[in-house]
């Protein structure tokens, strides 16, 4: 007899995915005829009757099928659809509370349970409930079909809470933040976007080393840096022989993203071995670029009055940085956040917009930017013309002469390990 059961069951579950119910209900009244507490027949045809909307009926075998099958949450999440039908908003809560008892993470049940909160007490109540669905969902591309338009919902209500809840914080907190300064208030606008699902953390997530315990401090302070102000007043003679060097020797600007074919890096696909960001190089993964210093004797000058970073094989870079008109550089990541890297802008046209982490700012002429490019960050130039800055790196100040000395150690440790 379970030999015969069994094959009436497949044939139902064929029936049911190919859309043809009449004779998946035939199949299923069979199965019972053989064994009546048999669990997915009960739950198939209370669903039928819920269809149909025969909802008491519908209710009596769901809640049939849950005693064939006590741990089964699909049931309960079935039964609680019934139970809604019925305007039982009580029954309908405890069986969706008894399904995500059995499985905290049953998709149906928590989009069920958030759809009974935002229809109860309404969506700002339910957003957080949405919210932990969506956590649990598949990434949109792969959402099932049968819960595509409950996850999109889901999203929307979330999307509009968040909104919602940025907005009343921007407004509640704004006279707090006006005795913050400049970059406290930024770190208190981050906590905002966090805390209202606008944003998300943005650690440190190096290619090459991390220091641990260092903080994710996106931009540092100028103040923090002896050498920056006298770099400034030089901008206009490092723009000089920018100027020259572009017009007279454009075909050392080679292109900065030049990995090797059948490198996996799509993010770079648009830009590898592109000169619509193009570099031309003074020092070059700890090597000067001779020719090119001596091409730009004043801008080496310069350099040579910042303790830039000497990490073997890594840096010290500097390099006159260009992006063509209408060209993203997309998110990434740098080496290490053991050095920061300097931004002096050079030639800055209108629609120009640099983000580390959370934070946005523009480059502005002559104003020195420095950042811990281990934290993701981009770049745009969204104008009709180049955007050139200056680029070269400088130790985290964090670090101790010691510690300064640990990391050219344990940088050159790594390739004499891999030499053998």
């Amino acid at each position: 007899m379970q030999q015969n059961i069994e094959a009436l069951v497949q044939a139902a579950l064929r029936a049911v995915q190919h859309g043809q119910v009449a004779q998946a209900v035939s199949l299923w009244r069979q199965v019972r005829q053989l064994r009546p507490d048999h669990p997915l027949a009960l739950h198939h045809l209370g669903m039928e009757a819920l269809h149909r909307g025969a909802t008491i009926e519908a209710i009596e075998l769901l809640q049939q099928a849950h005693r064939a099958a006590p741990g089964e949450p699909m049931t309960l999440v079935s039964l609680a659809m019934a139970l809604r039908e019925r305007a039982d908003s009580d029954g309908e809560a405890r069986a969706l509370t008894q399904a995500l008892s059995l499985d905290p993470y049953c998709l149906p049940a928590l989009l069920a349970k958030a759809a009974l909160i935002e229809r109860e007490a309404g969506p700002r109540a339910a957003a957080s409930h949405y919210r932990n669905a969506l956590q649990v969902a598949p990434p949109e591309r792969a959402w099932p079909p049968q819960l595509r338009t409950a996850l999109a919902h889901a999203k929307h209500c979330v999307d509009r809470a968040s909104d919602a809840l940025s907005e009343f914080l921007e407004a509640r907190l704004g006279v707090a933040r006006e005795k913050l300064s400049p970059s406290e208030a930024e770190r208190w606008r981050e906590a905002g976007a966090l805390l209202a699902g606008r944003s998300q953390p943005y650690p440190s997530k190096p290619n090459r080393l991390l220091v641990p315990r260092l903080p994710a401090e996106p931009f540092f302070e100028r103040a923090q840096f002896a050498w920056v102000s006298a770099l400034e007043r030089r901008t206009a003679e490092i723009r000089e022989e920018l100027n020259a060097v572009h017009a007279e020797a454009q075909a050392e600007f080679q292109p900065y993203v030049a990995y090797e074919p059948g490198t996996p890096v799509n993010q770079w696909k648009e830009l590898n071995h592109s000169t619509r960001w193009s570099s031309y190089f003074l020092w070059q993964h700890g090597a000067p670029v001779e020719d090119h210093l001596r091409a730009c004797p004043r801008t080496a000058e310069a350099l040579a009055e910042v303790e830039m970073a000497d990490i073997g094989g890594l840096c010290p870079n500097a390099m006159f940085s260009a992006l063509a008109p209408h060209t993203h550089i997309p998110p990434h990541h740098g080496e290490t956040n053991a050095r920061l890297v300097v931004h002096l802008p050079l030639i800055v046209p209108e629609h120009c917009l640099y983000r580390v982490g959370f934070e946005q700012r523009r480059w502005k002429v002559g104003e020195v930017l420095i950042f811990d490019d281990s934290i993701e960050h981009e770049a745009r130039n969204d104008s009709d013309e180049l955007r050139v800055v200056l680029i070269f790196d400088v130790w985290n100040p964090l670090l101790s002469l010691a510690e300064r000395d640990m990391v050219r150690e344990i940088s050159a440790a790594l390739p004499e390990f891999e030499r053998g």
